[in-house]
């Protein structure tokens, strides 16, 4: 397997979402275990990112941290597989939208409301998420009857947030709406999305 492509990973973790896209290219890759607590923390690895934290992705002499933007550039390195509008199709603007804002306004809505936090008054205003209701009922516009967010075919868009989706319902922390369970459910059926499933399923049983 070529050491060209290699993700830096916990099965527990948001690199999930990385492995997914990394199937759906189709291109080799390597995966690099981290534990938490020692080598994700380990001086190896904090050269490679600073913060600790996986996933992070490497490509040649090239790194990458941040799932939502390991997943923007392997769309955007790769494509061949069609997993991002073209930079001149008005879609491409559907494109960053959806995927930042389930990157960062979206999670940060509900990590924080997992913490026990609520945004009350001015804080609305200065929270890029407004408040937890706002963000849920704003995502949940954006997936209704849609199979895609960002023009007529699948995109990194859509991956990412059906595994932001997936990942909510499952702890509780998106309300169990009839329109996320869609989206998320006919998404995660995709070829690639059950191999890397259970690719990391496999490595937790371990």
């Amino acid at each position: 397997m070529s050491n060209d492509l290699v993700l830096y990973t916990h099965p527990m973790s948001r690199g999930r979402v990385a492995r997914w896209l990394l199937e759906e290219i189709g291109q080799p890759y390597r995966a690099e275990l981290l534990e938490y607590g020692t080598t994700m923390k380990g001086a190896d690895y904090l050269a490679i990112n600073p913060m600790g934290k996986v996933p992070a992705l490497r490509h040649g002499d090239t790194i990458v941290t941040e799932s939502a933007a390991i997943c923007a550039y392997l769309a955007d390195a790769f494509p061949q597989a069609g997993l991002a509008p073209d930079p001149t199709s008005p879609a491409r603007g559907a494109y960053y939208r959806w995927l930042f804002f389930a990157a960062a306004p979206m999670e940060n809505a509900m990590v924080t409301r997992n913490f026990g936090l609520n945004t009350t008054g001015d804080q609305q205003r200065m929270a890029g998420w407004g408040s937890y209701d706002l963000a849920v009922d704003t995502l949940e516009k954006a997936v209704a009857g849609r199979e895609f967010l960002a023009g007529d075919r699948f995109s990194a868009a859509d991956l990412y947030v059906a595994g932001l989706l997936g990942w909510g319902l499952s702890t509780g922390g998106l309300p169990p709406r009839q329109a996320f369970q869609d989206f998320a459910g006919r998404h995660a059926s995709r070829p690639a999305a059950v191999r890397a499933r259970e690719l990391d399923d496999k490595l937790l049983a371990a």
